[in-house]
Formats: structure tokens, C-alpha cells, sequence
């Protein structure tokens, strides 16, 4: 039954591989873009902020927290850790002799 179970785990561990280490890749371009996008969403702020539009500068500057590396992307890396996690128990478990 147990080598039943690793036949059936195995095309999963290839297709977590490939789909973490895509993950990996594109969260790292994600992220420079997105601190890019936050710097600047962070000056728009500080500009409605001083020009008198505070309710549209704290607006930007919610938005420029969420896109920054402390909001969202936060939440994208901790999920693509809990997928590479889960690749490694499925390694562990087909490795683990009978």
C-alpha cells in the first residue's frame, strides 16, 4: 500500500518543483517591481499630502505600504515557502525506505 502511495506522490513532487522554482522566479521580479511601484506611490502620497488632499495622500500611502516589501509580497513568500515545504515532506516521504 505504502509504494502505492509513493507512485502516486511522485508526479506530484515534479510538478511542485518546477512550480516553486517558477514561483521563486517570478516573486523575485514581482518584487523589484513592486518596490519600484511603492517608492513611487510613497511620493504621490507625500505630494497629495502637502498640496492638501489628505484623505487621496493616505489613500497612496495605504496602497504604497501594501505593494511595499512589508505588505503583500510578505504573504507571496510565506505561501511559496509553505509550497516548498510541502515538496520537501513529499521528497522525505518517497526517500524513507520500507
Amino acid at each position: 500500500m505504502r509504494i502505492i502511495l509513493k507512485i502516486i506522490a511522485a508526479p506530484f513532487i515534479v510538478v511542485l518543483t518546477i512550480f516553486s522554482a517558477l514561483m521563486v522566479f517570478l516573486f523575485c521580479w514581482a518584487e523589484m517591481i513592486l518596490k519600484f511601484a511603492s517608492g513611487i506611490t510613497g511620493l504621490v502620497a507625500i505630494v497629495l499630502i502637502i498640496i492638501g488632499q489628505t484623505p487621496g495622500g493616505i489613500v497612496f500611502a495605504v496602497i504604497a505600504f501594501l505593494i511595499s516589501p512589508i505588505g503583500i509580497p510578505i504573504i507571496a513568500k510565506w505561501l511559496i515557502e509553505k509550497l516548498d515545504d510541502l515538496n520537501d515532506t513529499l521528497k522525505c516521504f518517497i526517500n524513507v525506505e520500507i
